[in-house]
C-alpha cells in the first residue's frame, strides 16, 4: 500500500515542503492529497484527514503521522537506506538539534516572510529582529557545513532531513532577496537545484487558486 502525504498549496505551505522533498528525492511512491491554503473548507478538510489540525499528514495504511519534523522521523526508520539522518552518531545528533530549533524557532522571520514562491523578487523592510534571525541561520549552516558537510553540497555532506527542514527558508532568502555571505548562496543554489526541490517549485508556478491569509500559513 502506496503512503499518503496530506499537503497545502506548493507556493504558500513550507511545512508541507519538508516531508514531500525526503519523500520525492528518494523516489520513495507516494499518493499526494492537496488542500489549499486559504480555501473557505481548508480546517474542515484538514480535519476529515483525522489527524492533526495542519498539513502535511502522512497516512501509512492506519496510521497517520503528522508535524513535519515527526514524519521525517518516521520516514528515516521506515526507509533506512535513505540515510536521512547522518550515519555518525555526533553529526545525527547535530542534524536532530538544528532540525528541532527549525521546527521551534525564527518566529519573526517565519512571521515577517511568509513561504510564497510565486512572491516576485523584492527586498522589503523588515522589523529588527529578522536581521539576528537570519544571521542564526547562517551560523547554523556555516557550522553544519564545516563540521560536517565535506562530502557533498548540504549540511551534512548528503541530503538530509535536516535539508528538508531548512529548504523553505532557502525559498525565503530566494523571494525576498534576504542579503547572506557566499557560503549561504551557495547552499540556497544546491537546494534550488535538486531535481525534488524544482518539482515542488515548478508545480507552485501552476497553481491558481487565490492567496488568503489563513493561520496555516507560515
Amino acid at each position: 500500500m502506496a503512503l499518503t502525504l496530506v499537503i497545502g498549496s506548493k507556493t504558500y505551505s513550507s511545512w508541507s515542503l519538508r516531508p514531500w522533498l525526503a519523500l520525492a528525492h528518494h523516489k520513495i511512491p507516494f499518493d499526494e492529497v492537496l488542500i489549499p491554503n486559504g480555501s473557505v473548507d481548508f480546517k474542515e478538510k484538514v480535519a476529515a484527514q483525522g489527524a492533526g489540525k495542519t498539513v502535511p499528514i502522512l497516512i501509512d495504511g492506519k496510521e497517520k503521522i503528522w508535524e513535519s519534523i515527526a514524519i521525517l522521523e518516521y520516514l528515516a526508520e521506515k526507509f533506512p537506506h535513505t540515510k536521512l539522518w547522518p550515519a555518525d552518531p555526533l553529526a545525527r545528533a547535530h542534524a536532530r538539534t538544528i532540525s528541532a530549533e527549525m521546527h521551534a524557532g525564527f518566529p519573526a522571520l517565519r512571521g515577517n516572510c511568509h513561504f510564497n514562491l510565486r512572491r516576485k523578487r523584492a527586498r522589503r523592510t523588515f522589523i529588527p529582529e529578522v536581521g539576528p534571525e537570519v544571521e542564526r541561520v547562517q551560523a547554523l549552516w556555516r557550522g553544519a557545513r564545516e563540521r560536517f558537510g565535506k562530502g557533498g553540497d548540504f549540511l551534512f555532506g548528503e541530503f538530509s532531513a535536516a535539508d528538508c527542514m531548512y529548504a523553505p527558508v532557502a525559498g525565503r532568502i530566494v523571494s525576498y532577496e534576504l542579503k547572506v555571505d557566499k557560503a549561504t548562496s551557495a547552499y540556497v543554489d544546491a537546494i534550488q537545484a535538486l531535481p525534488a526541490y524544482r518539482a515542488w517549485f515548478e508545480a507552485a508556478q501552476n497553481e491558481r487558486w487565490p492567496y488568503a491569509q489563513t493561520d496555516a500559513l507560515d
